[in-house]
């Protein structure tokens, strides 16, 4: 049986990334896709080259892009074995802060682009009995003040799961990844608290990933210790 094949959006740093680096050790091939080219091709580089990892620049608010990215996975690997939905950023917090512009373009990646990702790949998944994962967080279980993005990672809540429901019997299992205060590039400034590292969650990914197939972990709640909320 070849090597399974892990596709990633968002893949160029953090999270993404650090799953992507984890993924590689545990003997997977590696789909990076993200809109930074030049960080994802040093990336796929790293991680064994075109025989093991390629680069794909997208933009998951784009349909074509997205298509595009899945049509590339499959010609050059011949399956999807693992999705993993995981672009997305930020807002300042409240109703009245930041710029209305970046609200349309954190919304249109953080909840269209992960359900352009889920309908671009699940027929994929099916065919593979595979596993599909979303990025939410703990921001998307209970709601943060003024906070649009708290909102956009709620959706992302209720999407996992009826993603789930939808693919209830066809063998492909979904697991929401929901992690608190973790030290990525996706804070502007560095947290005040010990917070989680982006290697800490990509180990939770793998540990959903790696379960025997009757297992389904369904949703992954990750705090640092020091995190109160």
């Amino acid at each position: 049986m070849s090597d399974p094949v892990f596709f990633i959006t968002g893949a160029s740093t953090g999270i993404g990334a650090a799953t992507a680096r984890n993924a590689a050790q545990a003997g997977h091939r590696l789909v990076l896709a993200a809109r930074s080219t030049d960080k994802l091709e040093a990336l796929a580089e790293e991680l064994g080259g075109p025989d093991r990892a390629i680069a794909v620049t997208c933009d998951v608010t784009e349909w074509d892009e997205v298509q595009r990215a899945v049509s590339t996975a499959v010609d050059s690997f011949g399956q999807l074995d693992v999705v993993f939905a995981n672009a997305g950023f930020g807002a300042p917090r409240g109703f009245t802060e930041g710029d209305v512009e970046h609200w349309k373009a954190m919304v249109l990646t953080n909840v269209y682009g992960a359900a352009l990702t889920v309908r671009a790949t699940i027929d994929h998944l099916k065919s593979s009995r595979g596993h599909l994962l979303l990025t939410g967080s703990v921001a998307g279980r209970r709601a943060l003040p003024g906070s649009l993005y708290s909102c956009t990672k709620w959706a992302v809540t209720a999407m996992g799961e009826a993603a789930r429901l939808e693919l209830n019997g066809t063998g492909v299992r979904v697991t929401l990844i929901e992690p608190g205060m973790v030290d990525t590039p996706f804070f502007d400034s560095k947290p005040s608290m010990e917070a989680l590292q982006d290697d800490d969650i990509a180990r939770a990914v793998l540990y959903a990933v790696s379960q025997p197939p009757h297992v389904d972990v369904n949703e992954m709640l990750i705090r640092p210790t020091a995190q109160e909320g």
